[in-house]
């Protein structure tokens, strides 16, 4: 249900609502707006009815039905799109176009630097790179782990590149927590139900990957885990989903970004390297998600992509990711957004 306070409500009125749902066995989560609050009571839908008694209680303008069976991150509890906060000065959601780069995979000190400096002087705001590397087979690179994320650390220091990592296993959300700026849940994790509640008690930006089989509204509930445990900074990742097509790795699914963007007031960003697998169709891909409306691109840049110990073929060389961006600016600006320099 949503609670929409009357205009001008005051903070003791807003303050009974909140206590009056968790008395019924709800949980409340604010919105704060400009004109007047609203609050969600999310729980179980069975019995819901009896929130209606909210509807007597002062400062309540009325009590209404959310009908998605995602609550948190529909559009019927907040109209507006949200930003996330990655740290002071950064946030994604807004008017900026925001790309995080790097390699797919930390492989060692000299890779990771090279890289953190190359993307951000091509205009990239965050450094993406793998410590913890799930993968098909289990005789694959797995990543440096926590020498990785060591690593990570240092191109940070040198570049004030924020860092995305992903954390794949519950048990290493504290460890990746010390050294991330985002969380990432890669595709496999997508509906990871244990992973996700535990990031949901984080208070650290969650950057949610739908998964390779994952509908939008399975991709909506996942995202709802996390809402729901009190993480409110969620952004959505379309990666490509799995279909008869074997021209390219996956099928990036375009059509996702105006979807979500009626559906969730949550920030969406686009993964073209995982969803074509190819370095030669990474640009385009780049260029129809900034014309689409995502709100960013986390893009896969090697300094040797003939030598990365995972995805090589899809990766960028600095020298194309710089010419990338360069382009990629003129489709921003359509979209009405805006890039660093």
């Amino acid at each position: 249900m949503i609670i929409v306070m009357r205009k001008g409500a005051s903070a003791e009125a807003l303050a009974e609502v909140k206590k009056k749902i968790v008395k019924l066995g709800y949980q409340p989560h604010v919105i704060h707006g400009e004109i007047r609050n609203v609050v969600g009571a999310v729980g179980d839908e069975r019995g819901k009815e009896k929130l209606q008694i909210i509807a007597s209680l002062p400062g309540v303008e009325r009590v209404v039905p959310i009908l998605k069976p995602y609550k948190l991150a529909s559009r019927e509890v907040q109209p507006q799109p949200s930003t996330v906060e990655i740290v002071p000065g950064l946030e994604i959601g807004g008017n900026e176009f925001i790309v995080a780069a790097g390699p797919c995979a930390v492989e060692n000190q000299q890779q990771i630097c090279e890289t953190a400096v190359a993307v951000k002087q091509a205009g990239a705001r965050l450094l993406r790179g793998g410590a913890f590397k799930p993968r098909t087979s289990p005789y694959s690179f797995q990543g440096m782990e926590e020498d990785g994320l060591k690593l990570l650390a240092e191109a940070r220091e040198l570049t004030g590149l924020p860092i995305v990592t992903e954390v794949v296993n519950p048990r290493d959300v504290e460890l990746v927590a010390k050294y991330a700026d985002v969380m990432q849940v890669g595709a496999r994790n997508t509906q990871n139900f244990a992973l996700l509640k535990i990031l949901g008690q984080l208070d650290k930006p969650i950057l949610l990957k739908r998964g390779m089989a994952t509908t939008i509204q399975e991709f909506l509930m996942s995202a709802e885990y996390i809402l729901a445990e009190g993480n409110r900074r969620v952004i959505l990742c379309e990666r490509g989903i799995r279909t008869f097509e074997n021209a390219t790795r996956n099928t990036l699914d375009i059509s996702a970004v105006p979807v979500l963007k009626q559906q969730t007031h949550l920030p969406v960003l686009i993964d073209p390297s995982h969803s074509t697998g190819h370095a030669s169709l990474v640009a385009p891909m780049c260029y129809a998600a900034a014309a689409a409306g995502a709100d960013g691109l986390i893009v896969e840049v090697h300094p040797c992509p003939e030598e990365a110990s995972s995805d090589g073929p899809q990766s960028l060389r600095p020298d194309d990711f710089q010419r990338m961006m360069d382009k990629l600016r003129a489709f921003a600006a359509v979209a009405e957004r805006e890039m660093a320099d």
